[in-house]
């Protein structure tokens, strides 16, 4: 029997005229590792499993297949206006995308990394960002809003939503990790308390992300809470697969779309 597709929703993005989805592992058709929603087509999983993943995704979000647009994320912090469905062999080299186009369906995939949402209803855009450590430190957050303000959005009316990402408890960063946050902005030494390896010291991104959205003074934010790495049961774990020495790892995928 097939499982129903499973998505979590924040509460800020249940607006008119908006659907989202922070899909989970479940109900996909992938095998092994990526059982069963692998969303990635940068993994080794197979193509035709991992498109019609994405399918079921896109149909939850009431979009065709092809409108379901997922950029090719580098971990920089770069954003693009999209107005239009892209081949999957041009996707663009980003980590934020935003539209004003309906029934464009904008996602970014993640295993660990932090996925953000972002609608602005009154304006109508809406938009995707991924957000690991480096692009959240080097403003993927800051460019994505700025984007959609450049179509026309708000920040005050602006609504942004973190799903799944690794909990702080469940990343353990090294020294140089430490210094180079540190070297930034020595206040965000905050976002890091030591374990019992010397130097080491684990890292909490979601709130290192959530002070990020914060500081824009948007109308909302929300964080879903989920921790990739400790709820196997509903999320891939990039952290979780190299401790297991596994050979590859499923992505998630965060979408939204104007309807």
């Amino acid at each position: 029997m097939t499982l129903e597709t499973h998505a979590l929703a924040a509460r800020n993005l249940g607006l008119p005229g908006v659907r989202h989805a922070f899909f989970t592992r479940e109900g996909g058709v992938s095998e092994g590792v990526y059982a069963s929603l692998n969303g990635g087509v940068g993994s080794r999983d197979a193509p035709p499993l991992v498109a019609e993943n994405r399918a079921r995704m896109a149909a939850r979000l009431g979009v065709d297949a092809e409108r379901l647009l997922v950029p090719f994320q580098i971990h920089s912090a770069d954003a693009l206006a999209v107005h239009e469905p892209w081949s999957a062999d041009a996707r663009p080299r980003c980590d934020g995308v935003v539209t004003t186009e309906v029934s464009l369906a904008l996602g970014v995939t993640g295993a660990d990394c932090g996925m953000l949402l972002f609608a602005d209803v009154k304006a109508r855009v809406v938009g995707a960002c991924h957000a690991g450590w480096k692009g959240a430190l080097g403003g993927v957050i800051e460019a994505t809003v700025a984007q959609m303000e450049a179509q026309g959005a708000h920040r005050a009316d602006i609504h942004v939503a973190l799903g799944p990402a690794i909990g702080a408890t469940s990343y353990e960063v090294g020294p140089e990790f430490v210094a180079r946050f540190r070297d930034a902005d020595e206040s965000f030494s905050r976002f890091f308390a030591p374990t019992a390896r010397e130097g080491h010291a684990t890292f909490d991104l979601p709130s290192f992300i959530a002070s990020r959205v914060e500081a824009l003074d948007v109308g909302s934010f929300e964080d879903l809470g989920v921790d990739t790495y400790a709820d196997e049961a509903r999320c891939f774990s990039y952290r979780r697969s190299v401790h297991r020495r596994e050979p590859d790892y499923g992505r998630l995928v965060s979408a939204i779309a104007l309807i």
